[in-house]
């Protein structure tokens, strides 16, 4: 892995129908981000947040895509930041926010590594659209973004389209899933490992599969974790916690596995909600994956 880290934050609450999550960010830095990743030998740049405005003083002109001209702008602003960090040689990992985030994170990316490959960990899909969304949130909606598939604006953030292809994408851990969405995975012939593949073939299995299919003849690979992934006993402080969720354990060896692979090149951190949470449980257990994906071990 590359040794300088840039950190990236984006308090977007747009995204989503429950507020407290614009205040991700904080509480993920609060829990010890930057001094536990530098404890591991890198050097961390903080580069502050992207800014977002706030939900009380913008109208929703769109019940299918609420928030869109603002969600738009904040993902062409952060997708000119990732790409500038990308450019210096530098690892971004990006605290949202809502998974809205995710449409500039892969943009910025992908204007260095045209050929990425994502795994998405999640126990959504975010493959809706504007004509299948059940709730008009846009955090429901930037995978299908990415691979081209939605309202224009959001497809074609820093000015093209697709960003990623659907042999390179990967879900792991989905078991909430739309039923229009689920036509839409399929139709599009994205892999999804949702929590019944998990407990059959176990995790070890799973994260193999992931990186292969997400790394097999790409530039490298960008993980997308969503805290919502893990059981909620770990992760109580998400937007829509699901039960049944991956747990503690599995989440750090899937971690540990991407790590070792040697193909991660960036990460955003989502969905974090200290007013949902429990004395910043959430946060913590997003800073002890994120530092599991950056090598920490026990021995």
């Amino acid at each position: 892995m590359k040794k300088t880290i840039s950190v990236i934050g984006v308090p977007m609450d747009l995204g989503q129908g429950r507020r407290g999550v614009d205040m991700g960010p904080f509480s993920i830095r609060y829990a010890g981000l930057k001094e536990r990743i530098e404890r591991l030998g890198y050097t961390v740049h903080d580069q502050g947040n992207v800014n977002v405005p706030q939900a009380e003083s913008h109208h929703i002109h769109d019940e299918k895509l609420k928030y869109l001209p603002e969600v738009t702008r904040v993902s062409e602003d952060l997708a000119s930041k990732v790409k500038d960090v990308v450019e210096q040689g530098h690892f971004p990992v990006i605290l949202g926010g809502d998974h809205s985030i995710a449409i500039g994170s892969i943009a910025g990316i992908t204007q260095k590594y045209k050929k990425l490959g994502v795994i998405w960990f999640d126990a959504h899909a975010d493959f809706n659209t504007e004509d299948s969304t059940p709730s008009g949130n846009i955090h429901g909606m930037p995978l299908a973004c990415c691979l081209g598939v939605g309202h224009e604006k959001l497809v074609n953030i820093a000015g093209f389209a697709p960003k990623i292809q659907p042999e390179n994408v990967v879900i792991v851990g989905a078991r909430s899933v739309d039923r229009d969405e689920r036509l839409l995975l399929k139709q599009h012939g994205i892999k999804v490992f949702d929590m019944h593949e998990v407990d059959k073939l176990g995790i070890a299995k799973v994260m193999e599969e992931a990186i292969r299919i997400a790394g097999e003849g790409t530039d490298g690979i960008h993980l997308s974790l969503d805290l919502d992934a893990i059981d909620p006993d770990m992760a109580p402080g998400v937007g829509t916690p699901v039960l049944g969720g991956i747990t503690y354990r599995e989440g750090h060896f899937a971690m540990e596995l991407l790590f070792q692979s040697n193909k991660v090149i960036s990460c955003d951190v989502v969905e974090v909600n200290p007013i949902l949470d429990e004395h910043n449980k959430t946060a913590r257990t997003a800073v002890d994956l994120v530092c599991s994906l950056l090598g920490e071990a026990v021995m």
